[in-house]
């Protein structure tokens, strides 16, 4: 029985910039999204070789497996800050350049199985940790990126986060259209 009780996070819980990801989480439990999430993802990236996975809709644009790698890095980044804030740590939590790690990453040169595989160990992970957490942890606040925030909404931030790129995947991309 899931007895976890959340809550949606408060206006000044939420860095301006992660407002329309949470927006995209109408679920009142942002664990269930996440857990939910993950097969709708890698159900929408299954039909796609190696090659559909290096297509880019403009140049300059990250192409479908740097998208995935990035959202792997963001799983992470967000799931580390979580645990930090949950566990009570003060120490304000850096920003970070998204656009420098991609490049870093050389995700075009991996499988996108294989990235699609580290996006479900990734998400997990923060599944795990987030199932761990009380009542208390989740009203715990920190900073991050200079900016307040929340234990939750950190959490309802992840598949928030997701669920935009994955829409960029389908109209930008055309991933999943016949």
């Amino acid at each position: 029985m899931n007895t976890r009780v959340v809550g949606r996070p408060e206006p000044d819980e939420i860095p301006s910039p992660w407002v329309g990801y949470i927006k995209r989480v109408p679920e009142l439990d942002p664990v269930l999204a996440c857990a939910a999430q993950i097969e709708e993802t890698a159900n929408l990236l299954r039909p796609l070789s190696d090659a559909d996975a290096m297509y880019r809709y403009d140049r300059g644009k990250w192409s479908i497996k740097e998208v995935v790698g990035h959202l792997c890095d963001i799983e992470r980044i967000m799931a580390y800050r979580t645990l930090r804030i949950a566990r009570g740590d003060l120490t304000p939590l850096p920003g970070f350049d998204e656009n420098a790690y991609v490049p870093v990453g050389k995700f075009d040169n991996r499988s996108l199985a294989d990235l699609v595989g580290e996006l479900r160990t990734a998400r997990a992970a923060t599944l795990a940790l987030l199932r761990t957490f009380d009542t208390d942890a989740w009203l715990r606040r920190g900073t991050a990126n200079g900016k307040p925030v929340s234990v939750r909404a950190l959490a309802f931030m992840i598949p928030g986060h997701e669920r935009h790129h994955v829409e960029i995947l389908k109209t930008r991309y055309r991933v999943g259209s016949a």
